[in-house]
């Protein structure tokens, strides 16, 4: 890929792109959306405006860039932008669909053109899916500054970006389009003679372009996507209304913002849990549907619901545990979406039951103990003594058999002696917990008694 020469489409090309092409912003004003960050005064504004009128106060301030947010919120278009206002070249790649050797070679051939007062913006679309080490491959060019690095990504750079190269980018979060946003949007591009659809003269129905809005999630490119559907729909059926029901086919169905292996998708999960440690039953099953009308593997899921029994729900109804085991079973068994059924039940009965999380809090208290303090010994009384040597060292001497005892209950400790007075299990008065108290204090009892 050469670095010079590039052009712009021409008119008849331009023509033929799609119309989210071909409503691209070119310019800050045309840009809809992100006004936290590009409206007057705002960080991203004054960057850009200080590198077009030559008033940055230090490199530091043209720094490479890492765009984060969901799709369809005007990363790439940013990028762009960015080039055309700075007067550099832009070469754009998509980390799904080139590899690490081809960069490089364009890396080098910027490096070149630096020599001679050019500059470069590299835009990698989809950074996150180049793994660390193919990271590691722009540090040397960044650092030089023989090109400015522009990566896009819907994942949370923390994770998914190489520290020593997110240290040497500035990041800004992009936010989805609001409906009035995306509603903007769809407005101009359906009057918009030049590069949308205004020559094709179509009237909206009341509502219409609403619908659509609504439906895109904020995803300003799903939404003039739809839009353009709707309008061939409309058109090659000879009628200049945009009607609600046309609308409605060329979106089929609503658009999600989903991606299994991103942010979308542990905020789900954790909207599904929180939704059901709450007892909010109707919100736990909304956030189980999302998840699964937006193609979540049904046994995460699955797995997911069998934690919130022995997290959440605990002793207090044991036999929480079982039905979503059941409820796990069903689903291999079945499939989808017969077996979202099953997972439905699991989780309204989740969110509806006693809640108690005193096993999960005392098995941590354990884990810290263990964590925190040495190996303690297990006391003499509760050992093995299947040889004469251990019985001469008083292996389970003192022993009681619980059998043998009236109320089954031996007065004898079972935990080490420097933790002789810890209290791990603390039972709450929730359901079938209540029970296990009261039997607590029974065994106090018993203890005392014998």
């Amino acid at each position: 890929m050469s670095l010079f020469g590039t052009t712009p489409a021409n008119h008849g090309g331009r023509q033929r792109a799609p119309l989210a092409e071909r409503m691209r912003p070119r310019s800050l004003d045309e840009f809809f959306g992100q006004t936290h960050l590009l409206a007057a005064g705002k960080p991203l504004r004054l960057q850009i405006e200080g590198e077009t009128n030559g008033t940055l106060e230090s490199v530091a301030d043209s720094a490479s860039l890492i765009f984060w947010g969901p799709p369809g919120v005007g990363k790439t278009t940013l990028a762009k932008i960015i080039a055309n206002v700075t007067s550099a070249s832009f070469i754009e790649f998509s980390a799904v669909l080139s590899g690490i050797k081809e960069i490089k070679q364009v890396m080098v051939e910027a490096e070149k053109a630096a020599d001679f007062g050019s500059r470069t913006i590299l835009f990698v679309d989809e950074i996150h899916r180049f793994n660390k080490a193919q990271q590691d491959a722009f540090l040397p060019y960044v650092e030089r500054g023989s090109i400015r690095l522009i990566g896009a990504t819907t994942e949370n750079p923390s994770f998914e970006i190489n520290a020593a190269l997110l240290s040497r980018c500035r990041v800004y979060t992009l936010r989805a389009l609001s409906q009035d946003e995306v509603l903007a949007l769809l407005t101009r591009a359906l009057n918009d003679s030049e590069r949308g659809l205004g020559n094709l003269n179509l009237t909206p129905e009341e509502g219409a372009l609403e619908t659509i809005a609504s439906y895109s999630s904020g995803d300003a490119r799903n939404s003039l996507n739809a839009l353009e559907v709707a309008a061939k729909l409309a058109t090659g059926r000879g009628e200049t209304l945009l009607s609600k029901t046309i609308v409605g086919e060329a979106l089929q169905q609503r658009i999600l913002l989903y991606d299994k292996k991103g942010e979308q998708h542990y905020d789900l999960i954790s909207a599904l849990h929180k939704s059901v440690r709450n007892s909010d039953a109707d919100a736990a099953l909304y956030w189980l549907g999302r998840m699964l009308a937006a193609g979540e593997d049904p046994m995460y899921v699955a797995r997911r619901v069998v934690r919130m029994a022995v997290e959440d729900i605990g002793l207090a109804a044991p036999e929480a545990l079982n039905l979503c085991l059941s409820a796990r079973d069903a689903m291999h068994f079945l499939g989808h979406p017969e077996g979202d059924l099953a997972l439905a039940q699991a989780v309204v009965y989740l969110a509806l039951a006693p809640k108690s999380n005193a096993v999960y809090t005392a098995y941590a208290d354990v884990l810290a103990d263990i964590e925190s303090r040495p190996a303690e010994p297990v006391p003499l009384h509760l050992r093995n003594a299947p040889t004469k040597l251990m019985k001469e060292l008083d292996y389970g001497k003192d022993y009681q058999y619980a059998h043998d005892v009236d109320g089954k209950v031996a007065n004898m400790h079972c935990l080490p002696d420097n933790l002789r007075e810890r209290r791990y299990y603390r039972p709450t008065n929730e359901g079938r917990e209540k029970l296990l108290a009261q039997r607590m204090e029974e065994i106090a009892k018993l203890r005392k008694s014998t």
